[in-house]
């Protein structure tokens, strides 16, 4: 699975289908939404749906892979763009902060719905998860001569978490005031980040 999560933005009606369901899985729960309300929401009717996922579990998988690799593979072009681990930290903070800013949707799915998935697809999610955390790690542990793995990932997902959490924990801060939230988020994570005790 290829597809960017920042889903929608294509064109196609595969994209529409999947930027639909973020928006109605963040709002109402992966269970209380019916592929008869997808369709609606895309204007096309609920089995018309099936020419494109075999169901609602596929469709997600196919949404939480997409975000999965898609941070991923941006954690490791930020890794190989320098040798200054402290310049890596901090594209890893912008490109974190960039998508939980434009993708809230997206996070609030990927955090509450990951039981959703086959077994299968919920592995493949978790190791790609893994991957990217461990980036974050192990710049940390560059940034911070001595600093346990242990701590990088407790600090990683700190960061993850303040990140993350305020783009819908805010409504409408995401839209509405983008550079100040973007800024003052930015602060605090890399004010955070590079003041890790050793």
């Amino acid at each position: 699975m290829a597809a960017s999560p920042t889903v929608g933005t294509g064109g196609s009606r595969r994209d529409q289908i999947l930027a639909v369901a973020a928006q109605l899985f963040a709002k109402h729960g992966f269970h209380g939404v019916s592929i008869a309300d997808l369709g609606a929401a895309v204007g096309v009717s609920g089995p018309a749906l099936y020419r494109h996922f075999p169901g609602k579990e596929a469709l997600l998988a196919e949404m939480l892979i997409g975000i999965s690799e898609h941070l991923l593979a941006g954690g490791q072009a930020r890794a190989a763009a320098s040798d200054d681990p402290r310049e890596v930290l901090t594209a890893l903070v912008e490109f974190q902060l960039d998508f939980a800013l434009r993708e809230p949707e997206l996070i609030v799915v990927q955090d509450r719905d990951l039981a959703n998935l086959p077994t299968d697809a919920r592995r493949r999610v978790r190791r790609l998860q893994r991957a990217y955390v461990e980036i974050w790690v192990d710049t940390l542990q560059q940034v911070h001569r001595g600093l346990s793995a242990e701590s990088a990932r407790i600090g990683a997902h700190g960061a993850f978490g303040l990140l993350n959490s305020t783009p819908h924990s805010a409504p409408g801060h995401s839209e509405g005031r983008p550079p100040e939230v973007a800024a003052l988020l930015r602060r605090m994570a890399l004010a955070a980040l590079m003041d890790l005790p050793v």
